[in-house]
């Protein structure tokens, strides 16, 4: 029997959900979240149509976004212009609270052109009302040691233009953070060497459980107020790779931080690929799961 099914027969996550409730803590904070999706999730989807793809998730009842691929030259999301893409979001009342921009490239130029482009950023953002700017990966080349302790100042400074623009900035986790270098990790380095005021975390808790010698909720535990985004997925009980939420090895009674003390402001489903039959029915069963069975603990 899988997890989704023991935990349907069994009523757990509804028993704890009630329980956390009592029990007054944060996790039963007032906040109330919108349910979140990275659109990368069904990029295909999105290639080929994005308003039609944008209206098949609502229905869902995902009502908030995280975008990918904005285009700094031509000032464009999906194709259309920023502007015109917040005035589709705002007839479909839909958000976008933030956005993966690509920023690896800027490790190899100058400074002059990555301020540059984190200006061409600032005005995406302003542009959609999304009130946050994040780093979201960087190359396998540029996994050294000296570049993670280049990251720290480069950071900063990025973090340091953004919020000047009265918007927030934050570095996103993969696994090839927590690999060892001679007793030093990217992910350590980034955390303990930038100032929480500029450079927020948006953690990736699959990303954790897959490479990290901790959990999610450790980590906020240790780091309170440091991780004011999620990505919320599961992963394949065989391969480790990704999987439709409730059909994978992440137990989420147990990891899940409390929102309040991560200093959570939004949460993103997202399944990267291993799609049981297609993106948009991968995101529709992990949406069924999420709202039965994880809404009610953040």
């Amino acid at each position: 029997m899988d997890r989704r099914a023991f935990l349907q027969n069994t009523g757990v996550i509804a028993a704890a959900s009630a329980l956390s409730i009592k029990s007054g803590s944060s996790m039963a904070a007032a906040k109330k979240y919108k349910m979140g999706l990275q659109l990368y999730t069904i990029r295909d989807e999105m290639a080929k149509d994005p308003i039609s793809s944008l209206k098949k998730v609502k229905a869902m009842g995902y009502q908030d976004f995280e975008l990918y691929g904005f285009d700094s030259e031509n000032e464009t999301y999906y194709g259309f212009k920023s502007g015109e893409f917040k005035t589709i979001l705002d007839d479909l009342d839909l958000t976008s609270t933030s956005c993966h921009y690509g920023f690896y490239p800027y490790l190899e130029r100058s400074q002059s052109d990555l301020m540059r482009f984190v200006d061409q950023c600032i005005k995406g953002a302003h542009a959609l009302s999304s009130p946050y700017i994040t780093w979201p990966w960087i190359a396998p080349e540029q996994r050294t040691l000296d570049n993670f302790k280049r990251m720290p100042n480069l950071l900063s400074k990025i973090g340091e233009q953004v919020t000047k623009a009265g918007l927030g900035f934050a570095y996103h986790n993969h696994g090839f953070e927590f690999d060892d270098h001679n007793g030093q990790n990217g992910f350590d380095i980034i955390l303990s060497e930038t100032d929480p005021a500029l450079v927020k975390l948006q953690m990736d808790m699959y990303w954790v459980m897959h490479s990290a010698n901790t959990t999610p909720k450790q980590l906020v535990d240790q780091h309170p107020g440091r991780f004011v985004m999620w990505h919320i997925k599961d992963m394949d009980t065989v391969t480790r790779d990704y999987t439709e939420l409730g059909n994978g090895s992440i137990n989420y009674l147990n990891v899940l931080p409390d929102p309040g003390k991560s200093g959570l402001e939004y949460y993103y489903i997202e399944q990267g690929s291993n799609f049981a039959r297609n993106s948009i029915e991968s995101v529709a069963s992990s949406a069924a799961y999420f709202q039965q069975y994880l809404k009610a603990l953040i």
